[in-house]
């Protein structure tokens, strides 16, 4: 599927002389201290930070490391491996990585902020090529710290506006719009929608799709129903609101925001005598196979998360190789995949 490619701006700043002219150092301390920092004395080294930090400079130290095999590591910083969507994003890094001759290594945050960056600044303890960074919330301040140093960094599956990174993700606010279509073409028109965690842009998103295909329809109605949690626990509560609610007032369609939700609410009304998808139907929007085990096949909305980690990859290298390089946001299209859930 092609990706819809937004170029932006061409990153420009203050040179690596500029940096040597503030510290009141030679270009070649500057170099080590970007590249071999335990060769320069401790107040030196703060003074080149300090410089660097004024002047917002982002060197590409980088691709001479890489043409010298000095570092050949890409570090991977991802919100939940417990999510196949992660795992396939650090697939298709790792691929395209191996093509390069660079190893990937994997951070795993635990859906845990303070975690992500503890990740973060490891990785640029280590002087990796660069780093793949997959959050749900804003990474302004952690990617802030790592680009102090010229760390090139890509985010992957969140809509990054500024033009000082590069972004690869899928279409969120598409994947609601898909699943609001998908069940109105089944005949449903009494819809819910489960959801919570709305500092989550992807949630956020898919939100907003879902509430845009409904308003188009006309003839459909929406039902929210917020959990706390996006995994099975989230799924199980909400399938005990649905049932709580009159026979004659039930929504005949849930959009879940999460497979994991959208599992666990099978398992719920099922066990109360409901049968999925004839009197009810159910869908995810996140492409998790692990929630794929239950006795009914869930129809879900394919994130394409090999592809982003290969594009990831890809945009990394040019920022570490290109003198001129242009940071660029590249949007994949979702797709439906159609299970039993709702009648495939």
């Amino acid at each position: 599927m092609d990706p819809e490619v937004n170029k932006q701006q061409r990153r420009t700043g203050p040179s690596l002389t500029k940096v040597a002219e503030r510290a009141g150092v030679s270009i070649g301390t500057v170099s080590h201290v970007l590249n071999h920092p335990d060769r320069v004395r401790p107040g030196t080294r703060e003074r080149v930070q300090q410089a660097i930090e004024e002047l917002g400079f982002v060197p590409n130290s980088n691709a001479s490391s890489l043409a010298g095999r000095k570092n050949r590591t890409v570090g991977f910083v991802a919100i939940d491996i417990g999510n196949s969507l992660f795992v396939d994003m650090a697939q298709g890094a790792q691929l395209r990585a191996q093509r390069e001759g660079l190893i990937l290594q994997v951070g795993h945050s635990d859906n845990d902020e303070d975690l992500q960056e503890r990740h973060l600044d490891a990785f640029n303890s280590a002087r990796v090529a660069g780093i793949l960074l997959a959050p749900m919330q804003d990474p302004r301040a952690a990617m802030a710290r790592v680009r102090k140093l010229g760390t090139p960094v890509v985010v992957l599956n969140y809509n990054w506006t500024e033009n000082d990174h590069c972004s690869v993700l899928i279409d969120n606010e598409k994947a609601g719009y898909l699943a609001v279509q998908h069940m109105l073409s089944r005949g449903h028109r009494h819809l819910a929608f489960v959801a919570g965690k709305d500092e989550y842009q992807p949630v956020r998103d898919r939100r907003v799709g879902v509430h845009r295909a409904i308003a188009e329809a006309g003839s459909a109605s929406l039902t929210e129903i917020h959990v706390d949690d996006l995994n099975a626990a989230g799924g199980v509560a909400a399938g005990r609101r649905l049932l709580e609610l009159p026979a004659d007032q039930r929504p005949d369609g849930v959009i879940a925001v999460t497979d994991m939700l959208g599992m666990a609410m099978i398992q719920q009304v099922s066990a109360e005598g409901l049968s999925v998808p004839e009197d009810l139907a159910v869908m995810g929007c996140d492409y998790n196979v692990n929630a794929w085990g239950g006795s009914v096949p869930l129809t879900s909305v394919r994130m394409h998360g090999e592809s982003m980690g290969e594009a990831a990859v890809e945009l990394l290298l040019e920022e570490i190789r290109g003198v001129d390089h242009v940071h660029r946001r590249i949007v994949l299209d979702p797709s439906l995949v159609v299970r039993q859930s709702t009648g495939g």
